[in-house]
């Protein structure tokens, strides 16, 4: 999603990058000019700039607004897996199967650093909220650390038995959700790097992992066609969203949270409405209002929940 959730930006096997229409679902640009399958896209936090990561060895910038190509940042061997802004929209972290993750400065393309210690292909690379650190992940079943203005390996997170795919952080910064191959996902203490629980529910590979705005739900997509939300403090499996017909690739969240878009090898994006609480409550609340004014059987603690006020109470 772009920071005002109008726009929606995918990445797609094609080669292409397209930016769709949140609440009309049209498509109204394609960005062309990757050479090979395009494996990410995501807006610059000030919704202005998009970054793409191919399997041609390129990341490109693009203006969201017009489509015009800016920039293309050279110096890959092998193809990018990920890029992604800091948050204050400065730099570009990618990552890379050739083993590495690279720093950019986002104005000007220039290469600013390179994150070495992996000893195979790293997946995934995001900044923590505050952008003082970078997770990234591997095919060596970890995930990595590292402080962003340093360069220096921070800690490693140890505890997935298969290739782990993705890294998100909560929107506070004090937890990461990893997503893995070994058909779980895990929740880390950033500060600490202990391992807090294990999330288990998909049968097949966990593609991606991410929290929702406010940081109490987690979305997760897998190989097995599901696109699942997760109590993010529990643990606990809340739902399963069921309607793709191949593996899915990615989800996240819309800025205010009240949406999910998943994106999945059948070739299609889909949009989710996510119910909170509090609106299945006030539903719930206009359907039986009359039965609560109305019912003998129905106690004060009932028409409490709705807000109506005890039988007995003067009115006003």
């Amino acid at each position: 999603f772009s920071p005002d959730g109008g726009t929606i930006v995918s990445a797609s096997d094609d080669q292409t990058v397209k930016l769709w229409d949140t609440k009309t679902g049209e498509e109204p640009r394609t960005l062309k000019g990757h050479s090979s399958g395009v494996l990410s896209a995501n807006f610059s936090p000030d919704g202005g700039t998009i970054v793409s990561a191919s399997s041609d060895q390129r990341v490109k910038l693009w203006d969201a607004k017009t489509g015009e190509e800016l920039r293309t940042l050279k110096g890959r061997s092998s193809g990018v897996s990920s890029a992604n802004f800091s948050p204050d929209g400065s730099t570009i972290v990618s990552a890379s199967s050739e083993q590495i993750v690279k720093l950019w400065d986002a104005k000007t393309g220039k290469e600013l650093r390179t994150l070495k210690g992996r000893s195979s292909g790293v997946s995934s690379a995001n900044f923590s909220p505050d952008g003082s650190t970078i997770a990234s992940t591997s095919y060596d079943k970890m995930v990595q650390l590292w402080d962003a203005k340093t360069g220096e390996e921070l800690r490693t997170l140890r505890g997935h038995s298969s290739l782990v795919l993705s890294a998100n952080f909560s929107p506070d910064g004090s937890t990461i959700v990893s997503a893995s191959s070994d058909q779980t996902m895990k929740l880390w203490d950033a500060e600490t790097g202990e391992e807090l629980r294990t999330l288990k529910g998909h049968s097949a590979w966990v593609s991606s992992a991410n929290f929702s705005p406010d940081g109490s739900t987690i979305v997760s997509v897998s190989d097995d066609q599901t696109v699942k939300l997760w109590d993010a403090k529990t643990g606990e499996e809340l739902r399963t969203l069921q309607g793709h017909s191949g593996r899915v690739r990615s989800a996240n969240f819309s800025p205010d949270g009240s949406t999910i878009v998943s994106a999945s090898d059948d070739q299609t994006v889909k949009l989710w409405k996510v119910e909170t609480l509090e609106n299945l409550l006030a539903r719930a609340c206009g359907w039986l209002t009359p039965y609560l004014t109305s019912s003998p059987d129905v106690t004060d603690k009932d028409r409490a929940l709705c807000g109506l006020p005890p039988r007995d109470a003067p009115d006003g």
